[in-house]
């Protein structure tokens, strides 16, 4: 069970112990050793995902291959449910734990590293070695892109590492970002299956993603890539990225057919494929909605999908969460407002934080009566309800950013000096305010990454 870090302290009312069940609880719910189980099942050696049968008689060996924040995770459940069915298998992963038949390797996230590098070599040669007689199971988590780099052609780690980090910096959506990965990597982009091919894949899927697109989850390594070589450099020029000049090489060699496209719908590759989504942010969204609605709070789940500049996100729900106390509209008091999907932040700033401690902080602001850049260095907005709206926002999978915070937890009283929080936001350093005012979240890694999970709590 995932455990918010000092939570006694943070839990100072009950609107925040509130907003904490809702968090606890949606983490808890996406972990693969509930979805997996759900998801999965051995019956008379008939192996079922999702609506999917795989009679294992009909196979010489079984592998698990694939990489992710959770996909150790993922290869820990299926041990547990298939046990000596598995024969070998290797996951890159950020958040290891212990396995018998599958080799768990380590990687960085969300920047690629030395030690990725190597751990998908390994992965890439299992794959290699899956003949048409046997079956992989692919597990495929958020944070694939980053913890399994393969350069490919004449690209560097450094180039890959330039890149990435001036796409996260740039305030390009996943989509975008991982276009231009799948063109400059050897396994993304539906390349992994080609390398298992002609063996039986079924893969189990973790969603991070906005919309579920198979080919932007983990970059895609065992789904079809509708993307382009031209895409990717368009994504380049639309955010003016300065790209190291292997990068633009190989992308502007792809758009001129000089190199080979990632494989399609109607590639052979994936003729033995299958790909099952077990859980995404709707996942998450119904434990917290379960859990504020045994808290006596009527729950309202706004949407999976909210994407976007994270302080923009934040005066939106703000705003809604304000209407709820005034009209209760669209739903009445005491309420909790759900909403998940991944937010972005448009990096000005050298400082420390992510996408939901600034949303936080911009909904402190906004809580604070700041939404016309007031600085009259008061808290509260008038209403003479002291927290009556709290929010917090948390990235499931225990890392905001590259900090070492899940997210944030905040109410009308977060803000007492306006112009110190607009400070923090303008630098982008958004850690260290919420750290002097008792609003970090940590969880250390949770297991979990399905997409962001924000709670306001309406009394």
């Amino acid at each position: 069970m995932t455990e918010i870090r000092d939570r006694d302290r943070l839990a100072a009312t009950e609107a925040r112990d509130v907003a904490l069940d809702c968090l606890e609880a949606g983490i808890e719910a996406g972990h693969p050793r509930t979805v997996v189980r759900d998801a999965v099942s051995l019956e008379d050696g008939t192996l079922r995902i999702a609506d999917a049968a795989y009679d294992l008689d009909e196979y010489d060996e079984v592998v698990v291959l694939g990489g992710g924040n959770a996909a150790a995770h993922v290869a820990a459940t299926l041990e547990e449910l298939l046990g000596d069915r598995i024969d070998r298998g290797i996951v890159v992963t950020d958040d290891p734990v212990a396995t018998e038949r599958v080799a768990v390797r380590e990687g960085d996230h969300p920047v690629p590293s030395e030690r990725g590098v190597e751990a998908t070599r390994e992965l890439l040669a299992e794959a290699d070695a899956a003949d048409e007689d046997a079956l992989v199971l692919a597990a495929i988590t958020g944070g694939g892109s980053a913890l399994m780099p393969a350069p490919a052609g004449d690209v560097s780690l450094a180039d890959l590492q330039a890149t990435t980090d001036d796409l996260l910096a740039s305030g390009a959506d996943i989509g975008e970002i991982n276009a231009v990965r799948k063109h400059l990597s050897a396994l993304k982009g539906g390349r992994l299956a080609r390398r298992a091919a002609p063996a039986t894949v079924a893969s189990l899927i973790l969603s991070d993603v906005v919309g579920n697109d198979l080919s932007v989850i983990a970059s895609g390594p065992v789904a079809p890539d509708a993307s382009t070589f031209d895409d990717a450099l368009a994504v380049l020029d639309r955010y003016e990225i300065d790209a190291p000049a292997a990068v633009s090489d190989r992308l502007e060699r792809g758009a001129a057919g000089e190199v080979s496209e990632t494989p399609g719908p109607d590639d052979p590759a994936f003729e033995r494929v299958s790909n099952h989504v077990v859980a995404d942010g709707m996942t998450v969204l119904e434990a917290a909605r379960e859990a504020a609605a045994e808290r006596g709070y009527e729950p309202l789940v706004l949407s999976s999908r909210v994407r976007g500049e994270a302080r923009d996100a934040a005066t939106a729900h703000v705003a809604i969460a304000e209407e709820v106390r005034a009209t209760g509209t669209p739903v009445e008091p005491p309420a909790v407002l759900l909403s998940g999907g991944e937010t972005t932040v448009t990096l000005r700033g050298d400082g420390t934080g992510g996408p939901n401690q600034e949303f936080a902080t911009s909904a402190a602001l906004e809580l604070a009566g700041d939404s016309r850049g007031e600085d009259s260095g008061e808290s509260g907005n008038g209403t003479g309800n002291e927290s009556s709206i709290t929010v917090a926002a948390v990235d499931t999978d225990g890392i905001d950013g590259a900090s070492d915070a899940a997210g944030a937890i905040v109410d009308e009283t977060t803000v007492d000096e306006p112009a110190a929080a607009r400070q923090a936001l303008a630098e982008n350093d958004v850690y260290p305010y919420l750290d002097e005012r008792n609003g970090l979240l940590l969880t250390g890694p949770t297991g979990t990454n399905l997409n962001d999970l924000r709670v306001l709590v309406v009394e």
